[in-house]
């Protein structure tokens, strides 16, 4: 009998889906211009002119500019952060902590999907560098690939219940929301949505579900393939010392000088930033969220040099991301403005596909499967909320549904199509140095329990909610 036949039945199905996803899984790349050609093709077939929708595309490519650059110092803050000195001994003891390598791959499991509810980005790189470190540990035998799922399961599962939410923040800011989305909803302060104990008592679950989805499918023994066996293996010390000057003008690169002063600035506009609003509405802009991040990064460094040389590091880590989000820029400009012959876009087809079919009873159960459809098609990390409110909302209210739950139920299921979803995956991939097929194997078979559960638990929850009238500012 081999190694294989004795594993456990679920370990043997994840091997097949790992094989599986390993031979036919394309490349992250190919994955987004089939679904780009997909929804092309869809789009002239319900009536749309080729030239129209190839006129949308190109509109679209570059839309998401902004948003990729604001994407890639995502990935630089976290991981110039995470590369810190102080940051490198706690992951440097962290990686101690497993005993087995079933056990790490559901420590870092359990690290990311915490770290998430705080930061996806940070969770991102702060539980792809765990993995490095842990796999530098020969005698646990940890399965490389199911060690990178779990690193993923933050941004996978359970990263749109927390604070990073786009939907959540944005319905909790008056002033950030399009005046037709105010006048539907009104204000939905936290505690209508991320912090109902229903919302609580679905994370968790989600939390539980997923760490004992990684402890029986994670391979051990000569089943379990290593860093080793990837070529990945990091290096002694992934954050060597900068060299000493050498020359006069190098002085200021290993001064703490240029650190102090450039803080002090940045700092004291953090702190004006801070003060000056709420800090969760503070935190919610992604440019304070990075410029914090980088802020900390470069005071945690303590030395210019040091802190460029963790950016060149991370700079690998987000070519994925700068090649590939203009097409998912495409892919959303022909979804929501290439009109058919009926001068209806795609994504509002299947928004009344999905809306007139729900009654308050199936409300939840119906929301949830139509976020999830099309938040694989159009990852957006949340910021499709703003597309899809207004539609989804108005249906809330005439159906009596509760709005902060309404909320909730976008969160939970579009964080289901990340599991297998290469888009989120490219920044980690970088940092692991493996491809989307390594990992999506483990993934789908965690996309497999949560469909159910998320969708059983959005409904059963619901029912607990009664519906409350907008609250208008």
């Amino acid at each position: 009998m081999n190694e294989a036949s004795r594993q456990g039945w679920s370990v043997r199905v994840a091997l097949r889906c790992a094989a599986f996803a390993e031979r036919w899984f394309p490349d992250a790349y190919v994955f987004a211009a089939v679904g780009v050609l997909l929804i092309a093709a869809v789009a002239i077939g319900f009536g749309a002119a080729p030239a129209q929708v190839a006129t949308r595309f190109g509109e679209g490519y570059w839309s998401l500019i902004p948003f990729t650059m604001q994407m890639a110092f995502v990935v630089i803050g976290g991981y110039v952060v995470a590369t810190a000195p102080v940051v490198a001994r706690l992951i440097d003891r962290l990686a101690r902590v497993p005993r087995s390598g079933r056990g790490a791959v559901c420590f870092v499991a359990l690290l990311s999907m915490l770290s998430s509810l705080l930061s996806w980005g940070f969770s991102l790189v702060f539980a792809g560098l765990l993995v490095r470190e842990l796999a530098r540990r020969r005698e646990l035998d940890m399965d490389y690939r199911a060690a990178g799922a779990a690193a993923y399961l933050g941004l996978g599962a359970v990263w749109a219940m927390g604070l990073s939410s786009s939907a959540a923040q944005l319905q909790a800011n008056p002033a950030s929301m399009p005046p037709g989305l105010l006048q539907i909803t009104g204000v939905l302060p936290f505690t209508q949505t991320l912090f109902l104990w229903q919302s609580i008592m679905l994370t968790a679950v989600l939390v539980l579900a997923s760490l004992l989805v990684c402890w029986f499918t994670a391979p051990v023994g000569n089943a379990a393939r290593t860093a080793a066996d990837f070529d990945a293996l990091p290096a002694a010390d992934p954050a060597p010392a900068a060299p000493a000057p050498r020359r006069p003008g190098e002085w200021l690169e290993h001064s703490p000088l240029l650190v102090l002063l450039l803080s002090l600035l940045g700092f004291g506009w953090l702190w004006q930033e801070f003060t000056s609003k709420p800090v969760v509405a503070a935190i919610a802009n992604l440019n304070t969220y990075n410029f914090l991040f980088l802020s900390l990064g470069l005071l945690m460094h303590w030395r210019l040099r040091s802190f460029l040389d963790a950016v060149a590091r991370a700079v690998p880590a987000v070519t994925g991301v700068l090649i590939q989000f203009p097409l998912y820029g495409g892919m959303a400009q022909l979804m929501t403005h290439a009109a058919g012959a009926d001068g209806i876009a795609l994504s509002h087809r299947l928004s009344q596909v999905f809306v007139q079919v729900a009654s308050h009873d199936t409300f939840a159960a119906v929301m949830g499967v139509y976020s999830a459809v099309l938040g694989f098609f159009v990852p957006s990390g949340g910021g499709k909320w703003i597309i899809e409110a207004p539609y989804v909302m108005q249906a809330a209210n005439e159906l009596h549904f509760h709005l902060g739950w309404t909320v909730q139920i976008y969160n939970a299921a579009e964080a289901l199509p990340n599991l297998i979803n290469p888009f989120w995956m490219l920044p980690l991939l970088g940092i692991l140095g493996l491809r989307a097929r390594d990992l999506v194997g483990f993934t789908f078979l965690q996309l497999l329990v949560h469909v159910p559960l998320v969708l059983g638990l959005l409904w059963l929850l619901g029912e607990t909610l009664a519906y409350l009238p907008p609250v208008l500012p």
